[in-house]
């Protein structure tokens, strides 16, 4: 007796035959050029014309590198701000935005072929077990950790680990002549933040905020508790040089100084869908003087929190106008590690103004309109900003604000003088930084009877260490008017060592005696001081 299923066989023969037909002309490279692209779709095209690369091309390609190039070059067709983040980059990008990575709790230098600490993170595992400054860390485990031309990556990667995983690490102490082992067991290290917090008067607290992260509005909410604690009443919320990050956390952040159901921004898609957010009854600094400081590279969400508090007639933008971005961004994961951040929507600030800068003309040209700042004016006088009657706006109080990019403040400061800028850049990127570790390292003992407080009242940087400064830098070939520069150069070199022997707070307030927008901020809470007189700031602290 024949199954019930015999009479469909040959159907099901041709069915599969004709599946077969389809995959094999998939896998067929015989294709004339004319099928090339006669397929689908547009996946289709960039899918065979990988496959085809893999499989016929004459040499071997690495098409995991043409997929990235081919990705990055979609992108740049966007905007600015979408971006291509590859597998390898993930795990940093997703830290430094978590705020929080695993492993020892250590910042160091590769110093001499060597790993030498330049600090043990205050209450983290290392400083947990005893971990000073000057410390070499030789191994880690069987690893060794000496030794020309280590990548910090891979130094990293070795220190790094599961949360509550032990490594055991050999550490030399040079004040000790001394070799020891430690076992630290790797736990969660913060990626503050809120980089400083201090009384900077009497009555005005101030908090740095470098990022937004996820943990961001606590960090910063942890300060601001703590400065209200100590008589702030007024305070000082500095942006300068923050990019930006996380929309929601600016949001969060703004709604602090907001009033209930004052609008903080709005964002609106491709499709015109329009999403409102306001303020709730959750603010802790409301009614109270804010100074929100911003430079030329504040943007994103510090321009969010900025456009938020002047659109509404809260407190005083200080500074020099805004980088201009009004793009917002959702990270998507492409499959295979990697993510791109594509731009979905623009924000507007509450009068309905978009700071976002034109594009129009490419990347190139977005960022060549940056860095014309620096050569049309507006850096150094307020008269020189372009704007355009078409975009502008009125807040509530009728004061008149401007859009199409960036954020113009309410009290302008310029930019120092190019040797004033030097020295800032020696500090921000460190060449200040590495002189003192190499001074501290053979003079620590120097400093070991300061107080944080004796070092910021009392020590002051002599003669012999400024020019042993000059020395080192014109060693590596940096070249300036050190001389005319004297004191400031005296000032950050003391902000420096503060920072090495104490903390971020103690480097952020010595500098602050000479900050020309802290200085203003003085100026304008209490007329009666003269901006110039630095000496207002120390004597109040």
């Amino acid at each position: 007796m024949k199954n019930k299923y015999t009479y469909l066989l040959p159907t099901i023969i041709a069915l599969a035959l004709a599946i077969g037909i389809f995959v094999g002309g998939k896998l067929n490279f015989n294709d004339t050029p004319e099928k090339l692209f006669t397929t689908n779709s547009k996946k289709d095209k960039l899918n065979r014309l990988i496959d085809y690369i893999d499989y016929e091309y004459v040499d071997d390609v690495n098409t995991d590198s043409i997929v990235d190039v081919t990705v990055n070059s979609i992108l740049e067709k966007l905007d600015p701000h979408s971006v291509y983040i590859p597998e390898k980059e993930m795990t940093r990008v997703s830290e430094n935005m978590k705020g929080d990575f695993v492993g020892i709790g250590i910042n160091f230098y590769p110093y001499r072929d060597t790993i030498s600490v330049i600090r043990a993170v205050k209450d983290g595992p290392s400083f947990a077990k005893g971990i000073k400054p000057g410390d070499r860390i030789l191994m880690a485990d069987n690893d060794t950790l000496y030794g020309k031309n280590m990548p910090s990556d891979l130094i990293v990667q070795k220190l790094k680990g599961k949360d509550g995983t032990p490594v055991k690490l050999k550490v030399y102490r040079k004040s000790e002549d001394r070799m020891f082992d430690v076992t630290v067991t790797r736990g969660v290290v913060p990626i503050k933040s809120v980089e400083s917090f201090y009384m900077l008067t009497d009555d005005i607290g101030y908090i740095k905020v470098i990022r937004f992260a996820e943990s961001t509005y606590d960090e910063f909410k942890s300060a601001l508790k703590q400065l209200q604690k100590e008589g702030a009443h007024k305070l000082v919320l500095d942006l300068r040089d923050n990019p930006g990050g996380y929309l929601n956390i600016a949001e969060q952040m703004a709604d602090e100084f907001l009033e209930d159901n004052k609008l903080i921004l709005f964002t609106k898609n491709k499709k015109g869908k329009i999403d409102k957010t306001y303020a709730t009854r959750r603010g802790s600094f409301e009614d109270k003087p804010v100074y929100v400081l911003i430079n030329e590279r504040s943007a994103s969400a510090s321009e969010i929190v900025a456009g938020a508090l002047q659109d509404n007639d809260i407190g005083t933008i200080v500074g020099r106008r805004s980088f201009g971005k009004g793009l917002v961004q959702r990270e998507m994961a492409l499959g295979d590690g990697s993510a791109v951040r594509l731009t979905v929507s623009r924000y507007y600030t509450p009068t309905g103004r978009s700071i976002q800068k034109s594009y129009a003309n490419g990347s190139k040209d977005y960022y060549e309109r940056f860095t014309e700042r620096y050569h049309s004016g507006e850096m150094v006088s307020v008269d020189s900003i372009k704007v355009a009657d078409s975009l502008k706006f009125t807040t509530p109080k009728g004061k008149v604000v401007y859009g199409g990019g960036g954020i113009i403040p309410d009290e302008f400061v310029p930019i120092g003088t190019n040797e004033e800028e030097a020295v800032e850049s020696m500090d921000s990127l460190g060449f200040l930084s590495f002189f003192v570790f190499e001074h501290l390292d053979e003079n620590r003992e120097l400093y070991a009877d300061y107080t944080a407080e004796e070092f910021f009242r009392y020590f002051r940087v002599d003669d012999i260490l400024f020019e042993k400064f000059v020395d080192y830098s014109l060693e590596r070939n940096l070249k300036m008017n050190f001389y005319d520069f004297e004191d400031n150069i005296k000032l950050y070199l003391k902000a420096s060592l503060a920072e090495q022997l104490f903390d971020a707070n103690m480097h952020a307030k010595i500098k602050s005696v000479e900050d020309p927008m802290l200085l203003k901020v003085l100026e304008l809470d209490n007329p009666t001081i003269q901006q110039g007189e630095a000496e207002a700031i120390e004597s109040q602290n």
